[in-house]
């Protein structure tokens, strides 16, 4: 692993890793048990990501540890679990947006060799819509249903703090695959001259949001 790696990874990534490497399992292994893509797990391992609630606590229980553990939060004494009250505020449109701007990982609904699937994918905000690319057949992604609504979502959820956000995107996807538009957001996106053709199995969409809306929870 690389120093310009280990430098941007976070600290549960590092916990990740080194319990993953305490078990000898390999990064399939621990994302075949958890039920997530291996580029999630290597991206949660090597960058400094904000996983989801249900997201960790697959990997901790994957890696038979706790959340707690992999976030180095100290656990609480016996007795001392009580629920924090908390109370769900809607967000509008232009909160959602800045959020959405200010982050670059998300999730998206594809369908996959074995079915409907969430996918965590990386992202950018270019012109009010969602650009992403996929694995045309890499973990398991067949396609993108263009004429259906396809919902997107981008958190962050700090469940022993009772505090987060959550942003859902709802629109109608489309494939681009206009040699001149591909590279007219390779380069808004921050793709290096010619990646975007590195791989022919690689599929750039772009989601135009129908439906925008968000929630952020505090606690009372």
């Amino acid at each position: 692993m690389s120093d310009e790696t280990r430098n941007h990874r976070s600290d549960i990534g590092r916990r990740v890793a080194l319990r993953r490497e305490q078990l000898g399992l390999s990064r399939e292994d621990v994302a075949d048990r958890a039920g997530v893509a291996p580029q999630y797990l290597r991206y949660l391992e090597e960058r400094p990501a904000s996983p989801s609630q249900a997201s960790l606590t697959r990997v901790a229980r994957a890696l038979d540890t706790t959340v707690s553990e992999l976030s180095g939060a100290e656990p609480q004494p016996a007795g001392q679990h009580a629920a924090p009250h908390g109370r769900l505020i809607e967000l509008d449109t232009d909160a959602c947006y800045q959020l959405v701007a200010e982050h670059n990982v998300g999730r998206i609904a594809l369908d996959t060799a074995s079915g409907p699937a969430i996918v965590p994918v990386t992202y950018s905000l270019v012109d009010g819509a969602i650009v992403f690319r996929v694995k045309a057949n890499g973990s398991g992604v067949s396609c993108v249903r263009e004429a259906a609504e396809t919902a997107f979502e981008v958190d962050h959820l700090d469940e022993l703090r009772g505090v987060g956000w959550s942003v859902l995107v709802v629109g109608r996807p489309r494939q681009i695959t206009d040699p001149a538009e591909v590279a007219a957001l390779a380069g808004r996106t921050g793709v290096r001259p010619g990646e975007e053709e590195r791989d022919a199995s690689e599929l750039w969409v772009r989601l135009h949001p129908e439906r925008v809306t968000g929630r952020r929870v505090h606690l009372e």
